[in-house]
């Protein structure tokens, strides 16, 4: 039984079982006839829906057991994913010889910062950091931002570690 139909399950059971208590009281409340039933068979009722409650309480205590350690390790997964691509770009900035200046303009393209935020956050003129980019493109061997963003991408979903310059990604493979 998958994991969805699981929890529904439970919060079916519950809600049945929770409805013969709030049944029982608002027949009590408003004075509802209800057909005559033998207080042994209303003790049984009763009690077995006090004990599908206490058994949804501690299957949905693991299942939200279940789902914490689930989102525990996505959130270490998507951790080491930002490490490995942070690690990624200092390795490729080096290789292409970045200057530190270019590393920041790098950084923030990447990022998707447009030529005049990056002026402002770099206190420089927006044709210096056209420059800048311009000559990350050239040393990246790649004619534009998505470009550049795409080597990054490829590079993350290959095993082998080596660059490839945008000319040797859209080549075909042999």
């Amino acid at each position: 039984m998958g994991r969805q139909a699981f929890v529904a399950a439970l919060f079916l059971v519950q809600s049945l079982c929770a409805l013969v208590f709030v049944s029982d009281v608002f027949s009590s409340m408003f004075g509802f006839e209800t057909s005559a039933l033998s207080w042994e068979m209303r003790e049984l009722i009763e009690l077995s829906a006090a004990f599908g409650l206490i058994v949804g309480a501690v299957l949905g205590g693991f299942a939200m057991r279940r789902i914490v350690l689930d989102r525990n390790k996505a959130q270490e997964r998507l951790r080491r994913a930002s490490g490995a691509f942070l690690d990624l770009l200092e390795e490729r900035f080096a290789e292409w010889g970045l200057t530190p200046a270019e590393r920041d303009v790098a950084l923030f393209a990447i990022k998707g910062m447009s030529t005049a935020e990056i002026s402002i956050l770099r206190a420089t003129s927006e044709g210096t950091v056209k420059a800048q980019t311009n000559a990350i493109y050239r040393k990246a061997g790649v004619s534009g931002r998505s470009q550049l963003l795409s080597l990054f991408i490829d590079d993350l979903m290959r095993d082998e570690g080596t660059v490839r310059t945008a000319a040797q990604a859209d080549a075909p493979a042999a």
